[in-house]
């Protein structure tokens, strides 16, 4: 059967739901739901508990042990368990979810059929582009939804400052202060990308943390300069209290070491868990600061490989024991937001999002999401429609270019009118956040530098599309992979999603960015002869279309770069980085080439 919801997913304080857990301890009131004979993962302990049953009186769990029949009324839904494991509810410690391409609304219908029922999401992408109203949308949105949505407030709008590039907004301390005032739900600052800025004490990055510790709130992190440096130690002691940058065991252990949670990413195209895993497994350090999340999964791959579910099987895969495996995505991630008194277990007087496995419990096989104590979906479907959204005129209409792009508009002009020119090249690195910087002798005719197919290189551009300033900047990149005259055209650049267009022909180019610009938002891939377009209206970064439609229009992305030579796993995703100027080494913005180095950020020319 498939309702349609209301307010009924709302999350009450628990100090309003004790009368009614109290009634329920009295034997003065029933239960509303029983969960009967299943085997409890005990993430609080580290056990696993047969012939245990949950109580439910309306949205928390009242009761956990052996089953009794007095619990049980005539309106009481009773789920016999039998056979099955019942574990908390999966939590995501770190994601975003515009990434995925789909609405609050949309994955919520992707990912609870798969077990996830909560997760800390750091809108950052929408802020980029729509500044407070952008992220104030999102969490109205979350809070229609079953997920135990906690959202955080961007820290980095833009990632670094605008010399570097150009965001559709700006916040500061003032603007993180009035976000972190909204309520509970907004949980957090969100990851401090500019960790240059707080070693190196730029006031407004200060003036954030500031204004996120004097609120009572958590400062999550982001920092790739390497772990052995004394600098990080800094970042920490500015409060920063968790990071998912690590991609070895010793980023890990640096980390956990310095009291951080090291935060161990399994996202679509960036596969760290395996590596950053071995701090526990190899080196024997306790797994309680250490949690699983998926920082930015596709809706694709959602729908291929799966979201928490994936994740935590693919880290009992790595040699972690199933019940460390299910902590490190619900109540470890819990208590490192500081709300295990409301998620991250199944004990008395906690929310009651709870999941039902069959098989083995290192399958991971979720057959039945609880959500707020009520049964939201069942092997493997939503039994519960959710409203959509209405989204406003601004938030759907925000690509601000008036003219045409030609392919003029992609030309670079060389230092020298013909021969070859040393040229700084950004080479993309398979299912991996950073590039490596190299330098390559292009060819140059007429004044011109030359790319083309047979080259094996690409022109990277950026176009602002905010309506702010109208820069653009042209690079190289290399190792994309096209093996004919071919583009992709795409709004999600992050982290200020402006307009970038990486190809190997500049008509083709010109062709699939202006077929992004009209559509107000989303992906192109071109070559001469075909197109291939996913239309991304809400700010640009995500659909207005259900889920499944999303998933197939995002799979035919991919079939169009494979077609096209492009054949890396999830390559939309890696490329989408190629603007994110806060990765080492080489990246590229509407201001130019931006360089991390042990410094900070600098702008480097794209000939040497």
């Amino acid at each position: 059967m498939t309702t349609t919801t209301n307010n009924s997913f709302a999350r009450p304080h628990l100090a309003d739901c004790l009368p009614e857990l109290a009634a329920f301890a009295r034997g003065e009131q029933k239960a509303t739901l029983v969960i009967k004979g299943g085997t409890l993962v005990s993430v609080t302990s580290g056990e696993l508990l047969p012939n245990t049953s949950v109580a439910v009186v309306g949205t928390r769990i009242a009761y956990v042990g052996p089953f009794v029949q007095d619990m049980v009324g005539d309106e009481t839904k009773v789920i016999d368990a039998t056979g099955k494991y019942i574990a908390p509810g999966l939590l995501d410690g770190h994601c975003h979810i515009e990434s995925s391409l789909l609405s609050v609304t949309e994955f919520a219908n992707g990912v609870l059929p798969l077990g996830t029922t909560g997760g800390f999401f750091d809108p950052h992408e929408i802020s980029n582009v729509l500044g407070l109203p952008g992220l104030r949308l999102m969490l109205d949105e979350a809070r229609q939804t079953p997920l135990a949505a906690y959202l955080q407030v961007a820290s980095c709008v833009p990632a670094t400052n605008s010399e570097f590039e150009t965001s559709g907004a700006e916040f500061g301390p003032e603007e993180v202060a009035e976000a972190l005032s909204w309520g509970p739900d907004m949980i957090a600052l969100g990851e401090v990308m500019n960790f240059p800025g707080v070693v190196f004490g730029d006031p407004k990055m200060i003036g954030e943390i500031q204004a996120t510790l004097r609120a009572g709130k958590i400062v999550d992190g982001h920092y790739t300069w390497p772990s052995d440096d004394p600098r990080l130690s800094a970042y920490a002691a500015a409060g920063v209290s968790g990071c998912h940058e690590s991609i070895t065991k010793e980023d890990a252990a640096a980390r956990v070491r310095l009291g951080m949670y090291a935060k161990l990413r399994r996202g679509s195209a960036w596969h760290d868990v395996e590596a950053t895993i071995k701090a526990h497994t190899e080196m024997g350090l306790d797994s309680r600061r250490m949690v699983l999340v998926s920082d930015d999964r596709i809706c694709s791959s959602l729908k291929e490989e799966g979201h928490m579910n994936f994740i935590v099987r693919h880290a009992i895969q790595q040699g972690v024991k199933p019940v460390t495996a299910f902590q490190m995505a619900t109540l470890n991630t819990a208590e490192r937001f500081g709300v295990a008194r409301d998620v991250g277990s199944v004990t008395p007087g906690t929310i009651a999002d709870i999941i039902l496995l069959d098989g083995h419990l290192a399958d991971v096989n979720v057959s039945m999401t609880i959500a707020c104590g009520q049964v939201v979906a069942e092997n493997g479907q939503m039994t519960t429609k959710l409203e959509s959204f209405q989204y406003p005129d601004y938030a759907v209409n925000s690509v601000k270019i008036e003219s045409k792009l030609t392919p003029a508009s992609f030309e670079v002009k060389a230092p020298i009118d013909n021969g070859f020119v040393k040229t700084r090249v950004a080479e993309v690195i398979e299912n991996n956040v950073e590039t490596k910087e190299v330098f390559v002798d292009l060819p140059v005719k007429d004044g011109n530098l030359v790319i083309t197919p047979e080259s094996g290189y690409c022109k990277m551009a950026v176009f602002e599309r905010h309506g702010r300033t109208g820069g653009s900047a042209i690079g190289v990149a290399g190792n994309v992979g096209f093996d004919r005259p071919a583009a992709i055209a795409m709004t999600v650049a992050h982290d200020s999603h402006n307009v970038l267009v990486i190809g190997n022909d500049d008509a083709v180019m010109a062709k699939a960015a202006n077929a992004v610009i009209d559509m107000q938002g989303g992906i192109a891939v071109a070559t001469a002869d075909d197109m291939t377009t996913l239309p991304l209206r809400l700010a640009g970064l995500m659909s207005t279309e259900p889920y499944e439609t999303v998933v197939r229009q995002s799979q035919d992305i991919s079939q169009a770069l494979v077609d096209a030579g492009c054949t890396m796993n999830y390559a939309f995703m890696t490329l989408s980085l190629i603007a994110l100027v806060v990765i080492p080494t080489l990246h590229i913005s509407d201001t130019g080439l931006i360089r991390v180095s042990e410094t900070g950020f600098e702008r480097v020319p794209l000939f040497v």
